[in-house]
């Protein structure tokens, strides 16, 4: 299913064809992601030369980034009218698990992602260091009855393996970046991947895209066995 060796690139070798990418920083001009609505017409672009056939836009919400959901939402109807290809287009949001997330959860002002019965929300903390109350948090999200899907767990420096078996068993799905099978984020977060993957426990995928330059399309590093890649 993914025949990529080290020669190939994850282009090459086919891999977004068909693909749904669920973490996206393509809503224009929001936070640190595609600036203006010209360059995100031209990642939309890419994505269709590619063969990907949906994504979810996930636009930060923290607070450094304060995005409020009718703003975002009005964002996402200007891109929509905008771009007239075959890309389906979803808006959802990735949340910091910060003190402004509580009171966005106590509000249920969230913006969920993926089909409308799942109430999953797709969440992230800091790459160095938890929120003190990580657990909590994940608790309270459960109990409000959402679905918490963490971004890029395999890029958290912090979490070990005993980490990831708690976030587990308290109902946490995976969403794991598809970049991370380049190198682009160390050879430690491939062997996460990896190791993720043999678990069964990524959800979905996503390339969390900021640029068209920041697209990595790099050379593929040789993390996963053939075995693996038809897992995928």
């Amino acid at each position: 299913m993914w025949p990529f060796d080290t020669r190939q690139s994850l282009e090459s070798a086919g891999v977004f064809k068909g693909f749904t990418d669920w973490h996206s920083h393509i809503l224009p001009g929001v936070d640190d992601g595609v600036p203006d609505m010209e360059s995100a017409l031209q990642v939309l672009e890419r994505y269709e030369q590619l063969g990907i056939r949906e994504l979810w836009l996930t636009p930060h919400v923290m607070e450094d980034i304060p995005n409020g959901t009718d703003a975002l939402q009005q964002r996402f109807g200007e891109l929509a009218s905008a771009y007239s290809g075959p890309l389906t287009l979803h808006l959802a949001a990735e949340y910091m698990l910060d003190n402004g997330f509580e009171e966005r959860l106590d509000n249920d002002d969230l913006l969920c992602i993926g089909p409308p019965d799942s109430r999953m929300l797709l969440v992230e903390t800091s790459y160095f260091s938890p929120p003190m109350n990580l657990y909590d948090l994940i608790a309270r999200i459960r109990e409000k009855g959402y679905q918490p899907l963490l971004a890029h767990p395999e890029r958290f420096l912090y979490m070990s393996g005993v980490d990831y078996e708690r976030l587990r068993e308290m109902g946490v799905q995976f969403q794991c970046n598809i970049t991370s099978l380049t190198g682009e984020y160390g050879k430690a977060a491939c062997r996460k991947f990896s190791a993720f993957l043999d678990k069964g426990w990524i959800r979905v995928l996503g390339t969390d895209i900021h640029r068209l330059g920041s697209f990595n399309l790099a050379i593929a590093r040789r993390c996963l066995s053939g075995k693996q890649m038809k897992k995928l």
